[in-house]
């Protein structure tokens, strides 16, 4: 094997890139999933649904009385965590409604040492918004406790200081997209 103990990073391990978290942010039904997985295979990252996290645990029995969701967000830092130890971005894709939920995702990226990036996504036409949620189907949305927008509160607070960009959904998708990895690599 060739000595390369004086050889810069890249060339011992070739590209070597920084993880990154990026927690998606808005109402369901807004394209968070759809622009979370887009950029997931722009950026090589793994995608952590806090959706279908929670369904699971509705189907394994969990009453609905009980935090489910807070379960899920928690089941869901946990994978995130392990995730970015081992050196990969992650994008959350959660509705992040309040700002505990919102901080839980500062406070992961801290103890890992990467960045953090918010993307909020929002659809400012009711009717196509009514649409997409009229559309949900499969697993997800029959077990799926949707928020709405009075559960969404504003981003003030300490959360107000986290790096964030919106993108308004009923606008193309590229375009959204294009403005999204402009702002994780920016």
């Amino acid at each position: 094997m060739p000595e390369q103990s004086g050889a810069p990073l890249e060339r011992q391990f070739g590209d070597v890139r920084v993880p990154i978290l990026v927690a998606m942010a808005g109402l369901p039904g807004s394209g968070k999933s759809t622009i979370a997985e887009i950029l997931a295979g722009r950026l090589g990252a793994t995608v952590i649904s806090v959706d279908p996290i929670e369904a699971a645990i509705l189907r394994a029995g969990i009453d609905a009385n009980q935090p489910t969701g807070l379960a899920a967000y928690l089941v869901a830092e946990t994978m995130a965590e392990q995730v970015l130890v081992s050196g990969h971005s992650v994008i959350v894709d959660a509705v992040n409604a309040v700002e505990p939920a919102r901080l839980q995702w500062r406070d992961l990226a801290d103890r890992c040492g990467v960045k953090l990036r918010v993307i909020e996504t929002v659809c400012m036409d009711d009717a196509l918004h009514e649409e997409r949620l009229s559309k949900r189907s499969g697993l997800v949305a029959a077990y799926a406790v949707e928020q709405s927008v009075d559960e969404y509160v504003e981003w003030k607070g300490a959360c107000a200081s986290l790096p964030r960009v919106t993108v308004d959904t009923s606008q193309p998708l590229g375009a959204n997209v294009e403005v999204a990895l402009d702002f994780l690599e920016g």
